[in-house]
């Protein structure tokens, strides 16, 4: 089986354009040479890629599968081409992760304050999503590492567990609710809450516990943050749903009480994955390897 990554562009320029003279011009090809490449390849491939309709060519299901390798493959040639020319120049390396709300806000963002500040050859791009859609973003190379709440199930993907927390009811000091002990969820459902913005994976988790349950949340005002959301605890304006990690300090300083939850979800178990489809860059090694190995977070999974 011979082809060139040149035979493997031009399919892939075709496919988008559905036009064999227009995806030879995106790669600087005559269209004759064009379709003696685009043969040579479905010859090496044992298949035919491509059907020749009146709209157009169309890819046939071996081409879609193709499609999706190729795609796959030159990301990773543009990737490794980055990296090394990142080390002939001198230039800084750039990882992108994604993480839920709930391990960025209470591991995540300290954690990366450290390493940046000991790290300056690194630039980050750090991206909130829910937790539900971080594994399958990982496995489409979509970003380099992400962090979320529950396991791995991805073939695509290397996983490692990274911390553990809890989701706690955050009240005012001294509420009737922090001396109750652990609570079943829906008994706070009647109260007012503070909650993160509407797109927030955890006012989105939060929607989702109390439709399961059959109920709707109070909302009295969105926050841009979680220090803000628990500010508006402490003042009175309501309850709260957060991580224990991200209530540490207000807990330790006395400005809010918690609840615990008796509930099988409170317990959160974060997990740390990468692309298992591609090596990773030494950038993307280092910052792994930093957020897991952190002593703050690596405690958390100590017992």
């Amino acid at each position: 089986m011979r082809y060139e990554l040149t035979d493997l562009r031009l399919f892939l320029a075709i496919a988008e354009a559905r036009n064999l003279t227009q995806g030879a011009n995106a790669v600087h090809l005559t269209s004759s040479a064009a379709s003696y490449r685009l043969k040579n390849l479905e010859f090496a491939m044992g298949v035919p890629l491509f059907t020749r309709e009146a709209r157009g060519m169309q890819l046939t299901p071996a081409g879609e599968f193709v499609l999706r390798h190729a795609r796959a493959l030159l990301e990773g040639v543009e990737r490794m081409h980055g990296e090394v020319s990142r080390y002939a120049s001198g230039l800084k390396g750039t990882v992108k992760l994604l993480a839920n709300s709930s391990s960025l806000n209470g591991f995540i963002v300290p954690s990366l304050g450290r390493f940046l500040s000991a790290n300056p050859n690194v630039n980050l791009l750090v991206e909130e999503r829910s937790s539900n859609a971080i594994e399958a973003a990982i496995a489409n190379q979509e970003a380099d590492i992400g962090i979320f709440a529950g396991r791995a199930e991805s073939d695509g993907v290397h996983a490692a567990p990274y911390a553990c927390d809890e989701l706690v009811i955050a009240a005012p000091a001294g509420h009737p609710l922090a001396a109750n002990g652990p609570l079943r969820f829906p008994a706070v459902l009647d109260m007012d809450f503070v909650c993160m913005d509407r797109g927030s994976s955890n006012t989105v988790f939060l929607r989702d516990m109390a439709k399961l349950g059959g109920r709707t949340l109070n909302v009295r005002i969105h926050a841009h943050s979680f220090e803000a959301v628990l500010s508006l605890v402490e003042a009175g304006v309501g309850i709260a749903l957060v991580p224990r990690s991200v209530a540490a300090a207000a807990l330790r300083e006395g400005r809010i009480a918690a609840a615990a939850l008796c509930e099988p979800w409170a317990r959160r178990e974060l997990t740390l994955v990468t692309r298992a489809a591609s090596p990773l860059s030494p950038f993307v090694t280092q910052v792994a390897e930093y957020l897991l190995d952190d002593p703050l977070v690596a405690a958390t999974r100590g017992g």
